[in-house]
């Protein structure tokens, strides 16, 4: 392994999954998941709907048994781990999207959607005639900052922003440990994340695609 140290901050089951794919690319990969998703309590909004607008796999690890009374509404997912999740909890998947939620709304026809979501999501803007009710799952809940953490961080490295919540939590994190923003470097998923985690950073990338190989081609380019 070589090249400066790349701090995974994700919660699990993610987390290991990426160290373990970051490794075998050759990187010093370390894994710190700064968070747990936990469920949310949610009501079930009326339907009908056509279809569920999935996001991320949290959704159907998360959503608890409410979710059993819509087996029978197809599910748009965002990415082939959100439709694998999806199917796995008995789910029949329509479609898989990529690059976000909004490039999936933009191509939806006129309908009821309802959107499972976590607390921390992306606002979106329908076309006329499409309705989507939202209702909020999961939440991010945070974890103390493990001290041999704020020492490795302090030292500097690449860090893999998966998340808005984790861009929050990391900002967070850094301030309450004096650790200077200028140490690290920032990997992140999507545009929406580099902006929320601030300015002062050694330096901001942002992935090609919101896929964990394309954040890891880039994380790979950072640490030279």
């Amino acid at each position: 392994m070589s090249g400066l140290p790349v701090f995974v901050i994700r919660p699990e089951p993610g987390n290991a999954a990426t160290v373990a794919a970051a490794r075998a690319q050759g990187l010093d990969a370390r894994g710190f998941p700064l968070f747990t998703i936990a469920a949310q309590p949610w009501s079930l909004p009326d339907g009908p709907f056509d279809a569920i607008l999935a996001g991320s796999a949290n959704i159907f690890r998360h959503g608890g048994p409410l979710l059993d009374a819509l087996k029978a509404v197809p599910v748009i997912a965002v990415g082939e781990t959100t439709a694998d999740t999806a199917r796995a909890h008995g789910f029949a998947v329509e479609s898989v999207g990529e690059g976000g939620l909004q490039p999936v709304v933009e191509t939806l026809t006129p309908g009821r959607y309802l959107r499972l979501a976590g607390e921390d999501r992306v606002t979106l803007t329908p076309h006329s005639g499409v309705r989507i009710e939202t209702s909020v799952v999961y939440a991010a809940q945070p974890h103390p900052l493990p001290p041999e953490m704020a020492q490795a961080l302090a030292h500097g490295g690449v860090v893999l922003l998966h998340s808005g919540a984790a861009a929050r939590h990391l900002s967070q994190y850094c301030e309450m440990a004096e650790i200077p923003r200028k140490q690290l470097r920032l990997a992140c998923l999507a545009p929406r994340i580099a902006s929320m985690a601030g300015e002062g950073w050694g330096q901001i990338g942002v992935a090609s695609a919101r896929t964990d190989m394309d954040l890891l081609e880039l994380a790979k380019r950072m640490c030279q």
